[in-house]
């Protein structure tokens, strides 16, 4: 007798024989059983898996002697020459070849007469997703309404090239691909009967080059058997497949959790320079990146994981060094590697870029993560100067406003550096103390002379805007200026220089705003409706201010003026800070009332704010955050640059 290949000679004849689908024989036995046998059937799933050996096994459950019978007898003739292919009532037909208008009216004249000796017609189609459309709309009628004594079953690996009209007339059954588990199993059974001696990681080795495809597997078997003799072993299957060994696979995965790129570069090498296959490579990455995420979301559930014992072990090793998110990142990158690697001119290059930019999505960090530890460095705010509620991220950083920090009550209050007092008999002004800091050092501050503001009505402002801000501070002991100097310009210029020089922006926003009114303890600011001076932050750092200077609790009043227009900022460290005025009154004395300009002025356009960048840098915020996400700054651009 001719050999026969292991795939052939070992071909399920049975329901019980199929691997891996029980979900489609069961179905077809129980249909046997309760007499609910339709008239067209169509099996559909990747190649190897099982289809035409269905349609052919349903076929003998239906013919064979005494039937339909799921337990039909394999010595029965009719069921023997079914096996043959020699039986007059079952017909296979090639899709491929046989795709025309002229084939299909053949088969419907032929579908009219009855079965020569078993109880139906059968007709097998094989990949009947090549039948041209022409072919396919001939046969829908016939297909619809058979004769009682026809049936039809369809195989294709590619379901969705055929016609709704036909699936519509179809129970489906998707095959699914069979489990390596499995295929080891079913191999090491084949080995068995063919006296070869087999190592149970070369088995693990031919079922992952199989992708799920029993026939592939048991035609790499054969080939192996003839290349090997009875022993094999896993190196032969690795270089017959390109594949690289399962401790390798282990040593590259390792190697990119670590975040180790010289060992990874140098693993690749190795791999790539022994003629392993980069495209199966990749692959195997991901399906080993997939099974880790799996485990680590969802434990070791036998549904979802289908590994062997060492592979376990591994898993369980590596979920300890990584996590989730990590691991998610790595899979986006190594997909869209995968699906790019046929376009590339030189695979490993491509692959050695796809692995260093998987350690950087390893070790990267999302912008949701960056938001939300930003608002927890907020939320988490310790007790600034004079019991004041401050952010979390300038807690860490020294703040240079000595002033700030309340003088104890039987001591007398020191000058710190860059602080504002004031007498009767002298207006406020700024002066340098020794330990002031190295900038603030460098040159004299000179007095800064409080400038008398015009009576002027309020303006108006809408009720969100002119909501009094109050914060519970403690009375502070030692206020720079005393009750009686406490005037609205002198506590105006004290505000303007006190506020340290870490909060560039509030600083830039008080210089374009104004001292409105001071009255029972509640200072009135007025500034520009885009100035964004009421937060959270700016209220805690001006009423902390405040308390140092008045020794008493201020309520906040913010009011916002379309009159006011950018000053002309000045280094708030040394020279004299500009107080806006509104157009309209330093031109009251000579316009009339009728001139539609003095009465309605129009604002000036506002100027560039200039920012200075040593401020930016040493911002505690800016700096914590630099810390927190290991980041450095590159640049920084103001809204002035260029113009």
């Amino acid at each position: 007798m001719s050999y026969q290949v292991i795939a052939r000679k070992y071909r399920p004849q049975r329901f019980a024989d199929v691997v891996g689908q029980e979900h489609v024989t069961t179905t077809l036995a129980n249909a046997i059983r309760l007499g609910r046998i339709a008239h067209g059937y169509l099996f559909c799933g990747p190649r190897g898996t099982g289809k035409t050996t269905l349609a052919r096994i349903f076929a003998k459950a239906l013919n064979c002697t005494g039937g339909p019978s799921a337990e039909f007898d394999d010595a029965d003739p009719r069921v023997k020459e079914i096996t043959e292919g020699r039986s007059l009532d079952v017909l296979e037909i090639d899709g491929a070849s046989n795709n025309g208008v002229d084939q299909v009216r053949e088969l419907r004249d032929t579908a009219k007469f009855a079965p020569a000796s078993g109880k139906f017609k059968i007709y097998i189609i094989d990949e009947v997703h090549m039948l041209s459309a022409a072919a396919f709309n001939a046969l829908l009628k016939t297909l619809e309404e058979p004769p009682p004594h026809v049936k039809f079953l369809f195989a294709t690996t590619d379901p969705e090239k055929v016609l709704p009209t036909i699936l519509s007339r179809c129970q489906r059954f998707d095959l699914r691909r069979i489990p390596a588990a499995l295929i080891v199993k079913h191999l090491a059974w084949i080995a068995e009967q063919e006296k070869v001696s087999i190592d149970p990681d070369a088995l693990l080795a031919i079922a992952r080059g199989a992708d799920g495809g029993m026939r592939d597997a048991e035609s790499t078997l054969d080939q192996l058997i003839s290349f090997c003799g009875d022993r094999i072993v896993e190196s032969d299957v690795l270089s017959m497949f390109g594949l690289a060994a399962r401790a390798q696979l282990m040593q590259l995965v390792d190697a990119i959790l670590e975040g180790d790129i010289a060992s990874t570069l140098r693993l690749f090498d190795e791999l790539a320079g022994s003629g392993k296959d980069l495209g199966r490579l990749l692959a195997d990455l991901l399906n080993h990146f997939r099974n880790l995420l799996l485990f680590l979301v969802s434990g070791a559930e036998a549904g979802l994981l289908n590994v062997s014992e060492a592979e376990m072990t591994a898993l369980i090793r590596q979920a300890a060094q990584t996590d989730a998110d990590a691991l998610t990142r790595v899979m986006e990158v190594l997909s869209a590697a995968e699906g790019r690697q046929r376009e590339v001119a030189s695979k490993r290059i491509f692959m050695e870029v796809t692995l260093l930019k998987a350690i950087q999505a390893r070790e990267s960090t999302s912008l949701d993560a960056v938001l939300k530890q930003l608002k927890t460095m907020r939320e988490q705010a310790p007790t600034g100067p004079g019991g004041a509620s401050i952010p979390a991220a300038t807690a860490p950083v020294p703040t240079p406003m000595r002033a700030s920090v309340p003088a104890p009550a039987s001591a007398p209050a020191p000058v710190p550096s860059g602080t504002a007092v004031a007498s009767p008999s002298r207006p406020a002004a700024v002066v340098p103390a020794p330990e002031a800091p190295v900038v603030a050092a460098a040159r004299p501050t000179p007095p800064v002379v409080p400038q008398p503001l015009p009576a002027s009505p309020s303006p108006v402002s809408s009720p969100a805007s002119s909501a009094a801000h109050t914060t519970a501070i403690p009375t502070a002991a030692a206020p720079l200026l005393s009750e009686s100097s406490q005037t609205l310009e002198a506590i105006w210029q004290v505000l303007v220089a006190q506020v340290p020089p870490s909060e560039g922006l509030l600083r830039s926003a008080l210089q374009q705003s104004r001292g409105e009114s001071w009255a029972r303890g509640t200072l009135t600011i007025a500034h520009p409706p885009d100035a964004y001076l009421e937060t959270a932050r700016n209220v805690a750092t001006l009423q902390a201010v405040l308390l140092t200077i008045t020794g008493k609790t201020v309520t906040l009043r913010f009011v916002a003026s379309e009159s006011l227009s950018v000053p002309e900022v000045a280094d708030p460290g040394g020279a004299t800070a500009a107080v806006t005025r509104d157009p309209s009154r330093a031109a009251g004395a000579s316009a009339k009332p009728t001139d539609p300009k003095a009465v309605e002025p129009k604002p000036k356009p506002a100027a560039p704010i200039l920012l200075n960048k040593d401020e930016f840098l040493n911002d505690p915020l800016i700096r914590q955050a630099l810390e927190v996400f290991k980041g450095r700054i590159l640049e920084v651009r103001g809204p002035a640059e260029g113009a």
